[in-house]
């Protein structure tokens, strides 16, 4: 038996085997000079490698069109087609009979000429172009070099997913029924990995070290993504506390679930929001069965991360319609495309920065691309028809971006006005707070918004230098930190100040220690995974606002991050510890 720590990312305890996943970048692709009596034979290997994949993507196309219909069957038509392309394979023959290269070699170079020739065009179905002969070109080389494709969606046992790092994509795509928990080497408590983990209510340890070469495909594995415990080979009295934890975690769940139809109002009587992140459209129906009183962020990027699919307005319209149909009577926050920084969509010819995080990303990308930009605020325009609606814009760090957004909004109005779309009078429009110069110039800001949110991941990520999906310095990305929680009182006054109201997104929402802090620091709603509304939904209902805002109080006259922790820890155990004797 071995046990291995890393940051606890998402809550729960799976037992399964290991599998080891290793994307595309991480195989080795030969590379040697062929004899002329040897091109025949090569050219014949290539004909072969490539009748297996049209067979392969046959069977996904008519499994998706059977699980999703012919929307997302025809991205393998698409690749079907670019399978039979005769400019393709042309190409790729007139390399090979002219440079005495390897086939495998020669498909790399032939898809890299294309790739960057594709790039670098504004003509979005072009982009999409790319992403087709990236994903064809990657799966004829797997039949070449006999390596299975990597990738998690369709499996065939359950299995725990061990892996040196996850794309949003490989998230979204993965088979969510057999997938019981993942670990991954690198990434944080924020990472993507660990946000999209909480929204499947998966078990997950992230930052587990050299995980892939110390578990053996196959081994057997206990996560508890609670704690950040790995266990390999479990013995049986590991086997035995393990379920012991997950009976008592059943058993808070069930505990918890009676809170749902209760409001969040603390015990004088003030009444706080407490609202969930959604990523994908199927979530909405766990908003409502967590207790959560409406969406606070919708992260409408993870729409995008579909291999070779760029998704239109009337894709993207019919996506939040569903979400808004599924709220009857809850606002629904969608946040505008936050691509970029550590969420890369080569579609966009994304990508390739030297410094990412700092670079063309969020807000940034949209007022660049607006074609792109406009196209999903009219989507978003048009839903609004269906249910109680607010846009929100991503990293805005200066008001001239603040004002070009408004802008476009308004020009997407227009247009939907002239195509005869029932549009409301009004939308509230709003801003993440999330780089220090937003929340600094934050009275500056409210004046040009309808309501504040703050983002406390990147806030926190941006103050304090620190890569969040970094695992050597993930555990420096600490929302406690006296300088990020200045920030956030700020902004909660300049927009208290300005009549706007303030809410919070980040994943420091979901902690009922931060949430006591933000109570007492006065901000009026939160946003955070489902399955964490309940328990912060609890820590509200067992504290008086007054005695919230003294703890406040005395916690922003610390010093340390782990000081304000630990007080805040402690007076949290107290108050459920009392609520339980009641």
């Amino acid at each position: 038996m071995r046990e291995y720590r890393g940051f606890p990312a998402s809550p729960g305890i799976a037992r399964g085997p290991a599998l080891l996943f290793f994307d595309d970048e991480e195989v080795v692709t030969p590379n040697f000079v062929l004899a002329e009596r040897d091109i025949d034979g090569e050219w014949a290997r290539l004909l072969v490698a490539v009748e297996k994949a049209k067979a392969e993507v046959t069977v996904l196309r008519d499994r998706a069109h059977d699980m999703a219909g012919a929307e997302q069957a025809s991205i393998f038509d698409a690749h079907l087609l670019m399978l039979s392309d005769p400019d393709l394979f042309e190409n790729v023959e007139k390399r090979l009979r002219s440079t005495f290269r390897n086939i495998e070699r020669v498909l790399i170079e032939v898809e890299t000429e294309f790739v960057d020739r594709l790039s670098g065009v504004e003509d979005p179905q072009l982009q999409e172009r790319v992403a087709d002969i990236q994903d064809v070109s990657r799966r004829i080389l797997g039949h070449l070099l006999h390596a299975e494709r990597a990738t998690l969606a369709k499996l065939d046992r359950d299995v725990v997913v061990v892996a040196r790092d996850l794309l949003p994509s490989d998230m979204m795509n993965m088979d969510r029924e057999h997938v019981l928990a993942l670990i991954t080497e690198a990434g944080g408590k924020t990472s993507h990995v660990a946000i999209l983990a909480r929204a499947f209510e998966m078990p997950a340890v992230l930052g587990v070290g050299e995980a892939l070469d110390a578990i053996g495909a196959g081994t057997p594995l206990i996560v508890d993504g609670s704690s950040g415990l790995v266990i390999a080979d479990p013995d049986a009295a590991a086997g035995a506390r393990a379920e012991l934890t997950r009976t008592r975690e059943a058993e808070r769940v069930r505990e918890l679930a009676g809170l749902r139809d209760l409001p969040a109002v603390t015990t004088d009587g003030d009444r706080v929001l407490l609202k969930a992140n959604i990523e994908v459209p199927d979530e909405a129906d766990s908003v409502l069965a967590h207790g959560a009183e409406g969406v606070g962020l919708f992260r409408s990027e993870f729409l995008f991360f579909k291999p070779g699919h760029i998704p239109g307005e009337d894709e993207q319209y019919r996506a939040y319609r569903r979400v808004l149909e599924a709220m009857p009577g809850h606002p629904v926050t969608i946040r505008t495309l936050d691509i970029g920084g550590d969420k890369v969509l080569p579609d966009f010819g994304a990508g390739g920065e030297k410094n990412p995080l700092l670079g063309w990303r969020a807000i940034r990308f949209c007022l660049s691309k607006t074609e792109v930009f406009l196209a999903q605020l009219r989507a978003i325009l048009r839903a609004s028809a269906h249910g109680d609606v607010r846009i929100m814009f991503p990293m805005i760090s200066t008001v001239e971006e603040l004002d070009q957004a408004r802008d476009l909004l308004a020009t997407a109005r227009s247009e939907c006005a002239r195509r005869c779309h029932d549009i409301p009078d009004r939308i509230p429009a709003g801003i993440m707070i999330e780089v220090p110069s937003a929340a600094i110039a934050s009275d500056i800001l409210a004046a040009r918004c309808d309501f504040f949110s703050i983002g406390t991941n990147d806030l926190t990520q941006y103050t304090l230098a620190v890569d969040r999906g970094n695992e050597r310095v993930a555990a420096l990305h600490d929302p406690f930190h006296p300088a990020v929680i200045r920030l956030i009182r700020t902004t909660i006054e300049n927009g208290k100040a300005a009549g706007i109201p303030v809410g919070l997104c980040g994943e420091m929402a979901a902690d009922p220690a931060a949430a006591l802090l933000l109570l007492g620091l006065g901000l009026g709603e939160f946003s955070m995974s489902s399955q964490s509304v309940p328990a912060v939904k609890r820590l509200i209902r067992s504290v008086a606002m007054t005695e919230a805002r003294e703890i406040a109080a005395e916690a922003m006259t610390m010093k340390t991050a782990s000081g304000i922790r630990g007080f805040l820890e402690d007076r949290v155990a107290g108050f459920e510890d009392a609520a339980r004797r009641r």
